[in-house]
Formats: C-alpha cells, structure tokens, sequence
C-alpha cells in the first residue's frame, strides 16, 4: 500500500467506511460548493465542478445533497466562504505528508491539523518543504474492466496525457495538472466516465516502514481524515500487505 494520495488508503482500518461516510459526504459537498462558487454551477462549462460532482456520485452521496452544494456555491443559498489551504510535515519514520484543505476558519483547521501530528509521532514543517518530494499531477482513473491496458493507453497517448499506469485493479492515467480537464473529457468520450479525476500529489520515491512506524502513521492519517475541513492527505509511506493486514485485523 503506497501513500500516494489516494482517499481509500485513510480508510482500511475496520469499521472506517461506516463511521466516516457521513463525513466523506461532508467534504464532497465543500468541494461542490468551492468550485460551484469559483466557476459557477453549470457543470458543463465548469470542469472542477463536473469533476467534483462524478467523485460525489461514484461515492453514492444523494442528488438532493449534490444539488444542495451546488446552490450554496453559486448563491442560491446562504454559504460559508472557504479557502484553500495546504500544509505540510512529517510523520512517524520520517514520512512526508501534505495536508489539503477547505476551511471557513483558519486558525480552526490549523489547530486539528497541528494537534493531530503532535499527538501522533509527527510535526508540522513549512510550506515547500514537503512538497518538493512529490509531482503535483492530474490523475484519471478508470477499473481495471474498463478496456484493455493497450486501448487505454492509446487512448491517454491521443487525449494528450503523459503516463498510464494499469494494474489487476485500475488504470491510473497522468498528465499535467493545467491537462486534467481536457484529458478527462477526451477520455470519456471513448471510455466513459471515470472513476475519479483530480490533481493529486504523487511522491517522486517511497519509504518503507516498519509495523510499529506503521501503527502510528495510519492513526496519526485518520486523525487528520477526522478533521471535517480536511479533503486530501498525500504522504510517501509504503506498507506492506503483511503489516497492513496484521494492523487492520
């Protein structure tokens, strides 16, 4: 298991899915309300949106929620002004993390944030000191059932991305962050929607770590997760399956 910014990685551990859906559903809606602020809410003309909203659906939030975000962002409703933030610091065995969030109180977030890596073997450091050990990209996902590795990739190469990693699971398609939106839309006109697509921070190497850096780590990820104006963590760990699964069992 690799820290590379994916949501489902800060949700292993048993019984996370349940307990945090309400607060997943929380931070889709922000986002929605963000970028219906930002671009306004027509999701045809607004790719951050469009993409916000096929994220929100794959993770079943209802319509009645979706369109709610949507007015609250371009007025239809009364709305909190958030702004985006990102922090950095390192984890237990030197581990880089990056914090993104949406927040309508800085000091608020700042404090969770801060609180939780104190609390859990880490600490805080300065914006750019983390972050230079990661690429910010745009990444599109598709299952794995999708079609086959060598159509998907044609089909990256002619949408104008710049790397597709396929697995058993998924293919993972890159390109510049500034690319994301007009990648995605060519993709989907052959393969369909995907399952997400956004910018992510990817580390350039990972570091493995031990069952006990492990144990810390992963509690010190899902108390930043708790964080309601937290949206993404990205972080350069490597877990083993084996340690994984003695940790999550």
């Amino acid at each position: 298991m690799a820290g590379h910014s994916k949501f489902k990685n800060i949700m292993y551990r048993k019984g996370a899915q349940d307990k945090k859906r309400a607060g997943l559903f929380g931070k889709l809606g922000r986002e929605i309300t963000v970028a219906a602020k930002a671009g306004g809410p027509d999701p045809d003309m607004n790719p951050r949106l469009r993409t916000a909203i096929l994220t929100a659906k794959k993770n079943s939030m209802p319509n009645d929620n979706i369109e709610r975000a949507v007015k609250k962002g371009a007025g239809g409703a009364d709305g909190e002004d958030f702004e985006e933030i990102r922090y950095e610091g390192y984890g237990p065995g030197g581990i880089a993390i990056i914090v993104e969030t949406l927040t309508d109180n800085r000091n608020r977030t700042a404090s969770e944030v801060r609180s939780a890596f104190n609390k859990h073997g880490g600490n805080m450091a300065e914006t750019g000191s983390v972050s230079f050990m990661f690429d910010h990209i745009g990444e599109i996902v598709y299952s794995a059932d999708a079609a086959d590795a060598d159509s998907v990739f044609e089909a990256a190469l002619e949408a104008g991305a710049d790397d597709v990693a396929s697995s058993e699971e998924e293919h993972a398609i890159s390109c510049a962050t500034d690319d994301l939106h007009s990648v995605s839309a060519a993709l989907e006109t052959g393969l369909g929607a995907p399952q997400s697509a956004r910018l992510i921070w990817r580390p350039q190497n990972s570091i493995e770590v031990d069952e006990k850096a492990a144990a810390t780590l992963l509690k010190l990820i899902e108390a930043l997760d708790d964080s309601d104006d937290v949206q993404t963590i990205s972080a350069n760990y490597d877990i083993s399956d084996d340690v994984l699964e003695r940790l999550t069992a």
